[in-house]
């Protein structure tokens, strides 16, 4: 059971040296970055979270396959894990499709391209010589000169049923998106069956306060439309400590392997220690 929190996308990058070293000191076992289209690039996010930290794992959450040439991609993973061996761990997803669009990114087949992607990454970190022409893919002979003595775990960031099988058959790990509680986990198992090594991750929105209602209730709009689902049904750790932690050991208790706490507002780090203390 692994708890990670995340550095939020809307918090300026120049904070995250300085939230990542008060992590660092403190009992969290991840920090986890966001690559989302507009805001920060994951793999300087992450080189930059590993180069201020000793301790903590640094997760990319997540890294969209349409903007990110496999072999590209592996060349800087291998760096990462080289440089910071056993702390990385490395999310890819489909993208947002409409973003893709937007970036001239867009591709016929979301779920052929992360497959090939993924499977082709990790055959690269493995230090194995790579020729594929996939329906997405198009690698030849392609091989790294510097692969890491072991491999990082990849993580597939998904959500519908088919992307979930096919993380459990060719990624390391699953990512889950921001609303799912306890009674969701197991549906998501299922669509996912992978062994007892394939890790899940699910990250959860947090913040405490009376007013938890009312600041919460755009980002239950948000991620009920992303889900399909009403904003009531989208799960939070909010209110106070203790319901928070209820969450996590829920979550725990369901089959994530690691919480990852998503902070909202400009000081997350208090409800943060907050948690840690309640725990």
């Amino acid at each position: 059971m692994r708890l990670g929190v995340m550095f939020d996308r809307d918090l300026p990058p120049e904070r995250l040296v300085p939230f990542a070293r008060a992590l660092d000191g403190g009992a969290v076992d991840d920090l986890w970055v966001v690559e989302d289209l507009g805001w920060t690039g994951g793999i300087s996010s992450a080189a930059t979270a590993l180069a201020a930290t000793s301790r903590l794992r640094v997760g990319i959450g997540i890294t969209p396959a349409p903007l990110r040439n496999p072999m590209l991609l592996a060349m800087e993973l291998a760096n990462l894990e080289r440089l910071h061996p056993g702390r990385l761990a490395a999310g890819i997803g489909h993208g947002v499709q409409e973003w893709m669009a937007q970036a001239g990114a867009a591709v016929p087949s979301p779920l052929a391209l992360l497959e090939e992607t993924i499977t082709s990454v990790r055959a690269l970190l493995r230090g194995e010589r790579v020729t594929l022409y996939g329906r997405a893919v198009r690698l030849d002979g392609v091989k790294l000169v510097h692969p890491p003595l072991s491999p990082p775990p990849v993580l597939a960031g998904v959500l519908g049923p088919k992307s979930l099988a096919m993380s459990g058959r060719v990624a390391d790990g699953t990512i889950i998106p921001e609303g799912f509680g306890p009674p969701g986990i197991p549906r998501v198992l299922t669509a996912i069956a992978g062994g007892d090594d394939h890790e899940l991750v699910a990250f959860t929105h947090l913040y405490l306060g009376d007013d938890a209602p009312a600041v919460t209730r755009p980002i239950a709009e948000e991620h009920g439309a992303f889900l399909k689902v009403t904003p009531e049904e989208v799960v939070m750790a909010t209110g106070s400590a203790d319901a928070a932690v209820t969450l996590i050991r829920g979550l725990w208790s369901a089959g994530v392997d690691t919480v990852v706490l998503r902070p909202i507002g400009n000081d997350p780090l208090v409800d943060v220690a907050a948690v840690l203390d309640a725990l």
